[in-house]
């Protein structure tokens, strides 16, 4: 029999493109615009799977997930949010989504959102998490895959490995995770393996007895001590000596560890998240990494895009960090929109902890209470030079060096699927811009320009957060 798809939406565009794409796909599909009419369809036992936005004009579809859910026990609900934040993705995972799909969508990943809910894969385990504001900022498609991954595994104890350039935020997503799981109440704690003499390593992570090497005085708890009850994170992974690997592979293995010159087993009852910017598969084919604790670690690798990878995201992080700043009592700035567009073009090579340091820079040392570009370029100084891209002969082979170093921010892992609709935006945008600055910010003229209908254009500039208007845009 044909699967019966209900589809909750007020806004009647998204209902009709959602319901021909489902369509195409040899499913039935029931509409509704409110969450009485969801509630009355699943109550009727209509609907194999729901897909279901968050705003509706009678209440909020997460809220009705627990709902749903008790009139149809195993019933697999979608979400669907233009609400694109860490604490949305949370919500959906904790009521019991299926699926966290943040808008604008592919109709292809709803689709296969949509099929996988029919092969009877299990729904998410549900937790007992909070889902508070998060120190993680950005509303581009590449942060929606790093929280989709983080709301899948943060109410379990699965090992993640994350994977990005240094200064992407690696160390914040680990805390993320721990916070808002079933070990927040518990230690986090942190370790920079490049951070430790590599003879202290062990010693580190496991303790040592008194006695153990010259100058152990007295007993001391390592890290897996430390972190009892909740996490324990290893960043810069790739900085390990390959014996103290060993030893870390057996605590994975066995679960149990021995201090340092100790002969007592101690139960090692952490989740493990690890962090690196190296290419592992490279160091184990140099036989600098063990292949077997690498299967051990990499259970979920969570890739971290770099900045250039994200750039929309910039001026929302840029002001956070004026925010930040000005809590901590650093004079308050403001940017303005010509400088927000020179921070949006930046490549960034020092990523996120780059973007961050120069805020504070410019809100201690720019008098004036507006940042303007100037200050921007002066603040960015010969770095800004050093990043700049090498001119190329033409724009392929520009975009062929772009999307080259967008492939090599991912630390020798994949980038989250989607890349060609993610890329093929980053050309968009700015062809769009490109051709609104030329005509005024007319939409008619900069539609005929760029040789498609208007509809399509303002489609375009929704989906791709354009301001039509020239002087507002930044």
């Amino acid at each position: 029999m044909t699967a019966t798809i209900v589809v909750a939406d007020d806004d009647a565009a998204i209902r009709t493109v959602v319901r021909q794409a489902l369509t195409r796909a040899g499913y039935q599909v029931r509409l509704t615009e409110t969450v009485a009419g969801l509630v009355k369809l699943v109550g009727d036992g209509v609907g194999d799977v729901v897909i279901t936005d968050v705003v509706l004009p009678d209440g909020n579809g997460l809220d009705a997930i627990p709902a749903l859910l008790a009139l149809r026990p195993g019933l697999r609900i979608i979400v669907m949010s233009a609400q694109n934040t860490l604490s949305t993705a949370v919500r959906a995972t904790e009521n019991g989504a299926f699926d966290y799909l943040p808008k604008p969508f592919d109709l292809n990943e709803l689709t296969r959102s949509v099929a996988s809910a029919l092969e009877g894969v299990a729904p998410p385990e549900a937790s007992e998490f909070g889902a508070d504001d998060s120190p993680l900022i950005g509303r581009s498609p590449a942060m929606q895959d790093v929280y989709r991954i983080i709301a899948r595994v943060v109410p379990n104890d699965l090992t993640v490995m994350i994977l990005g350039e240094s200064g992407t935020g690696k160390e914040l997503v680990a805390r993320a995770i721990h916070d808002l799981g079933p070990r927040a109440a518990r230690p986090f704690v942190a370790l920079n393996m490049a951070a430790i003499p590599r003879e202290l390593i062990e010693s580190e992570l496991f303790g040592h007895e008194r006695g153990a090497f010259t100058g152990a005085a007295v007993r001391a708890a390592g890290k897996f001590e430390q972190a009892q009850g909740g996490t324990l994170f290893l960043d810069e992974i790739g900085d390990m000596p390959i014996d103290a690997q060993t030893r870390l592979l057996r605590v994975l293995q066995t679960g149990e560890f021995t201090t340092v010159g100790g002969t007592r087993s101690q139960r090692a009852d952490v989740r493990i998240v690890s962090a690196t910017n190296k290419d592992l598969i490279g160091l184990i084919e140099a036989g600098r990494f063990r292949e077997d604790l690498y299967y051990r670690l990499n259970v979920v690798p969570l890739p971290l895009p770099p900045l250039r990878a994200r750039a929309e995201d910039v001026p929302a992080l840029a002001r956070r960090f004026l925010d930040v700043a000005a809590l901590e009592g650093l004079p308050r700035k403001t940017l303005d929109l010509h400088a927000v567009e020179v921070l949006r073009r930046h490549n960034w090579p020092g990523n996120v902890r780059e973007l961050e340091n120069l805020m504070r820079r410019l809100a201690v040392l720019e008098r004036g209470d507006i940042i303007t570009a100037a200050a921007v370029q002066s603040g960015l100084g010969a770095r800004a030079l050093a990043a700049a891209p090498v001119a190329a002969a033409t724009l392929a082979e520009a975009a062929a060096a772009h999307i080259a170093a967008y492939f090599q921010g991912f630390a020798g892992a994949l980038p989250p699927e989607g890349v060609y609709d993610r890329l093929l935006a980053e050309v968009e945008r700015p062809l769009i811009a490109a051709c609104l600055d030329a005509t005024g910010g007319n939409q008619l003229k900069a539609a005929q320009l760029l040789g498609m209908n208007r509809n399509t254009l303002r489609r375009k500039l929704n989906d791709l957060g354009l301001d039509p208007q020239p002087a507002r845009r930044g």
